[in-house]
């Protein structure tokens, strides 16, 4: 071994950021297991590197004992005294034994020993600089696609990462093409031993959440709020925003001059049609406002369970209400929390009405139950909602 080893370690630590003597004790431990694998040696020995000359040299450490049983780990008061005065039993001597054809093994581990440390700390680098893009949207190139993952290359020259993309993480209304160039949330940043994994997605409601604040300042910079959202990548989502700003409105503020804004988003996400609602405190109204475009005629709360309801909807906008397969009301119950039963005027009177009169025959009470009036024009309120 010589300087060079130490001008490596220098540079190393300059450009690499890994401190020498971390090396240097990573090394010294490497070669400790180099000298027994080698020399078929069991015995306690000690490897010092010499950071000034660069030399390298192999230690059999001994414990002075009064009568020696194993002459490889233990060496006798006598012979110790004899190296030094000041020696007393169960003091520990250090005896040089480093072979002669010991350097050219040395130099291989210490080959070994920085290239894995320089692997670790790009590992390291890696990790750190993708950790502080959690929960960001970036943009990356597809590279392939196998039966697992879509991968996908974030940065740029030297500076790269491979992201994987889980089929659930792929809008299925999407076919991905080599050097497509796509807007990706990262998910999740794991630091596996192979080396640290990225992983993306163009499913995620963050996703849609992050896409709104880059096209809408007014959601960056806080006055309107993004409270909830529901979506089923690459068809339908629903977005209940609301306003810090009694003087905004935050649905248009989102839909922007012309529908501009959220077309933007619309294009991106592959034509996902998109349903920006107004968040209020009446949880009746949010939940009308959730099942837009239908118009709602009323909410009425299950005294059993709070967080269920049904909706009344004119008989003509039912399927409207409900949607294709029922997505409107499985969008809508996502984004409010509640348990959506939607009935038409029709069903709801015939419905309250049997339960009323069930109620009546069973308390058999002067006491009356008030039922909902469902005829249209009576209740100016509830037909606006």
């Amino acid at each position: 071994m010589s300087k060079e080893l130490v001008g490596a370690l220098d540079a190393l630590e300059q450009e690499k950021g890994i401190k020498k003597q971390v090396v240097i004790e990573a090394l010294e431990a490497a070669l400790v297991s180099a000298y027994k694998r080698n020399y078929n040696q069991a015995a306690n020995v000690d490897v010092e590197f010499n950071e000034r000359k660069g030399d390298i040299k192999v230690y059999a450490v001994k414990t002075v004992v009064e009568d020696v049983e194993n002459d490889q780990l233990q060496v006798s008061l006598q012979d110790a005294v004899a190296i030094n005065r000041a020696y007393e039993i169960g003091d520990e001597i250090k005896f040089e034994v480093t072979p002669k054809n010991f350097g050219r093994i040395a130099a291989q581990t210490a080959k070994q020993v920085i290239m894995q440390r320089v692997r670790e700390a790009e590992r390291g680098l890696v990790y750190d600089e993708y950790s502080q893009y959690m929960d960001e949207v970036v943009t990356g190139e597809v590279e392939r696609q196998d039966t697992r993952y879509l991968y996908v290359t974030l940065g740029s020259g030297s500076n790269t990462v491979e992201a994987v993309m889980a089929s659930s993480d792929q809008m299925p209304n999407e076919t991905y093409k080599m050097h497509d160039k796509i807007k990706v949330y990262v998910s999740r940043v794991e630091n596996n031993p192979k080396g640290p994994q990225v992983f993306v997605s163009r499913t995620h409601p963050e996703l849609l959440k992050r896409l709104f604040e880059e096209e809408v300042p007014e959601i960056y910079d806080g006055t309107v709020e993004i409270v909830s959202i529901a979506r089923e990548a690459g068809d339908r989502a629903k977005i209940a925003v609301k306003s810090n700003d009694p003087n905004l409105d935050p649905v248009g503020t989102c839909v922007g001059p012309r529908g501009q804004r959220v077309q933007s988003i619309v294009n991106e996400l592959s034509g996902e049609n998109m349903d920006i609602v107004e968040w209020v405190d009446d949880e009746a109204q949010y939940v009308a406002n959730s099942l837009n475009p239908a118009e709602v005629v009323d909410v009425v709360f299950d005294s059993e369970n709070e967080r269920a309801c049904t909706v009344v909807v004119p008989d003509y906008q039912l399927s409207l209400a409900i949607g294709k397969r029922g997505q409107n009301a499985r969008l809508a119950a996502k984004l409010t929390g509640f348990k959506i039963d939607i009935k038409s005027e029709t069903e709801a009177a015939n419905l309250f009405e049997d339960a009323d009169d069930q109620e009546y025959v069973e308390a058999g009470s002067d006491v009356e139950v008030d039922k909902p009036d469902f005829e249209k024009g009576e209740d100016d309120d509830q037909s606006e909602k």
